[in-house]
């Protein structure tokens, strides 16, 4: 069939990134968007085209090695898959498309943020048929960010976080008086997933690192322990798999005090890389904002050189799971070498290390590690 011309939209312009937008701009590109979509319902032969969305593959992933910075990210180039209401296999999906869009163009006309766990269970009250489970939705807000070019926050959607920070950094939201992360006791404080205040926080600090740390219960220990106070650092945990609020977070960080290096403490396992890579590179999961918030993060532990501090009965033998995160992190295009060395070294022993493994020298020893590590530059 041929593609009319009247359904023409924001996706057919040639570049592969969400643009952040106010939300009369937002709510424009959704209306052009239905008008697009009503002319082509209303012409004499009323054949409804294609919606050209970006692959989200990926096959589809390019890279950009960083040549005249030192941030390195994955992005989506302009291949499209197609999805059409004349299709048996895509014709619900097309439909969720609009419904997504028009839940969107009411939270913006209110002034409301919602997160996508809240815009499921509206969906799920108003569409029974259309919307089963979270999946379809955070699909749908990928096919809309996709269609319109713009990103979830610019549709009213904010971050569900997990994040959390501490340390020598203080933090000044609109109005309000400034918070010493140093005096938020071992639990940290939380980082908004309203997008638009951490872009308007006021950030200060007199740290020499970040220090970003896979697990909460490690972060708990740092922190409790005051670490900052020995190694000037603030520390940021998104407690496992980044949410998009605390890249967002690390990202104003690094534009903010772009002197001070990121460095990783996860564990030596594929999923630990896979996480650190994520902060680093972004991700294709992420679709059109993959590359939006990669950051220059150095990895400082745990690595194969630290298998010496480890007592063997610490060591877990790989599960298929840590087996397949290998294989999709081997295949990608980003992975540098000595990165790659180290997941093969995990794949030839067969065996993955935890950051708690170090408390066989005592529960204040992690402290000492980092300390170590980042006196004599062992990161990469």
């Amino acid at each position: 069939m041929e593609e009319d011309a009247s359904m023409k939209f924001f996706s057919d312009q040639n570049t592969s990134y969400a643009d952040i937008l106010p939300p009369r701009e937002a709510r424009a590109r959704i209306e052009v968007s239905v008008l697009n979509l009503l002319r082509a319902l209303n012409s004499p032969d009323p054949a409804i085209s294609h919606l050209s969305l970006i692959n989200r593959k990926r096959s589809n992933s390019c890279v950009n090695q960083g040549i005249l910075t030192d941030v390195s990210y994955i992005f989506l180039s302009t291949s499209f898959t197609k999805s059409s209401l004349t299709n048996a296999k895509t014709a619900k999906a097309f439909v969720r498309v609009w419904k997504v869009m028009e839940m969107c163009f009411q939270i913006l006309l209110q002034e409301k943020r919602v997160t996508q766990r809240e815009l499921f269970y509206k969906l799920l009250c108003d569409s029974p048929d259309l919307f089963s489970s979270q999946v379809e939705v955070n699909r749908s807000v990928q096919d809309v960010v996709a269609l319109l070019r713009c990103s979830r926050f610019s549709l009213g959607i904010i971050a569900s976080t997990r994040g959390l920070v501490a340390g020598r950094l203080s933090l000044q939201e609109p109005g309000k008086e400034p918070v010493d992360c140093s005096a938020c006791g071992s639990s940290g404080f939380p980082i908004s997933g309203d997008l638009n205040l951490l872009d308007t926080t006021i950030m200060t600090s007199d740290a020499r690192y970040i220090i970003l740390v896979e697990k909460h219960a490690i972060f708990h220990r740092l922190v409790e322990d005051r670490v900052f106070n020995h190694i000037p650092c603030v520390f940021i945990t998104a407690k496992g798999y980044p949410d998009i609020a605390t890249r967002f977070f690390l990202h104003r960080m690094s534009n903010t005090f772009p002197h001070l290096p990121i460095l990783a403490l996860v564990d030596w396992n594929p999923a630990g890389l896979a996480i650190l890579c994520t902060f680093k590179f972004g991700s294709i999961g992420m679709g059109l904002e993959a590359y939006r918030y990669a950051c220059n993060v150095k990895w400082i532990g745990l690595r194969g050189d630290d298998l010496n501090l480890i007592p063997e009965e610490s060591l877990v033998p790989l599960k298929a799971k840590d087996s397949q995160i290998a294989k999709s992190l081997l295949s990608s295009k980003i992975l540098q070498e000595n990165y790659r060395e180290e997941l093969s070294l995990m794949i030839e022993t067969g065996k993955r290390a935890e950051i708690e493994a170090l408390y066989c020298h005592g529960y204040n020893y992690l402290g000492k590690y980092i300390a170590t590590k980042v006196v004599q530059g062992k990161y990469i």
